[in-house]
């Protein structure tokens, strides 16, 4: 049974959670093929088994290479601190049967698939991202998750539907995850702290305002839209090897506009000691 067969099998489980993008009205599976909702606008399953559910054609500044290096990265172990720690949290408040979750924003898929490993069989991930090239390196690799290329401020889900809307290093649209949460949800945001890559803006910006950074209007910002049950700190340090960082590279936009020269400072290292710095929130619906 191929990609597109499987990934339509699963997401007939829970077509329910769906709607459709243009209309707003009730979608389900048909044939295995399509995802068609009453007034038949029509999205197929593609051969990797994501579903591209963004009402139109959009592109986005993450190619490919970017979303490969993140894996390869994250392969590696250098979220993993962070998708433990989640993973604890989210046991730890969100105690029922069956768990689903939604990921916002989520890339290349690897922090939510290692995040449901985590956290056990009996949770269900979504991911959703604009970005196409993030969403099929998703579906290629993490088959037990269900993957949508999807419009973040307008998504195609029913409303009150999730346990838990997570948000890693990725921009918010907080009315929306209002909206999807079930009541008595859980929305987990990851934010870099000033620390965060901290080694590369060294090497690649001469002005301290660049080198450091304050996220204290976002933190604020999620502390007046949700009830805030815990907020901790993430601080550690990862060595990366030589073949390892071109990956480093690629997998951040902080690289976007910085002169050969400066990213040639990186690659030319044996190794390089990268500061991982987050903020975790986890908050409630007030």
């Amino acid at each position: 049974m191929n990609k597109r067969i499987l990934s339509a099998k699963h997401v007939s489980n829970f077509e329910n959670m769906f709607k459709c993008p243009i209309c707003g009205s009730s979608i389900k599976v048909f044939e295995y093929r399509s995802l068609v909702c009453i007034n038949r606008h029509t999205f197929d399953f593609t051969k990797y088994g994501y579903i591209n559910l963004f009402p139109r054609p959009i592109k986005t500044k993450y190619s490919k290479e970017l979303f490969e290096a993140r894996k390869r990265i994250t392969e590696n172990g250098f979220f993993g601190l962070l998708t433990e720690t989640v993973a604890e949290s989210i046991k730890n408040h969100v105690k029922k049967k069956d768990v689903t979750i939604l990921d916002m924003g989520c890339g290349e898929g690897s922090h939510l698939s290692q995040l449901c490993d985590n956290i056990g069989s009996h949770v269900t991930g979504f991911g959703i991202d604009i970005a196409k090239e993030g969403v099929l390196i998703a579906s290629k690799y993490h088959s037990n998750q269900i993957w949508a290329v999807a419009d973040l401020a307008n998504t195609p889900f029913q409303d009150k539907q999730f346990d838990v809307v997570l948000n890693i290093l990725s921009p918010s649209n907080y009315a929306e995850f209002k909206r999807i949460i079930k009541c008595d949800g859980l929305v987990v945001k990851v934010v870099p702290q000033n620390n965060y890559l901290k080694e590369l803006r060294e090497f690649y910006f001469d002005d301290p305002e660049k080198q450091s950074y304050s996220n204290t209007e976002t933190i604020d910002r999620f502390c007046e839209s949700f009830q805030l049950i815990n907020r901790s700190r993430l601080c550690y340090s990862v060595k990366l090897e030589k073949p390892f960082l071109p990956s480093l590279i690629q997998m951040t936009p902080l690289t976007w506009g910085v002169t050969e020269e400066r990213v040639n400072t990186v690659l030319q290292k044996e190794t390089v000691t990268i500061t991982v710095d987050l903020e975790i929130l986890i908050g409630k619906t007030f």
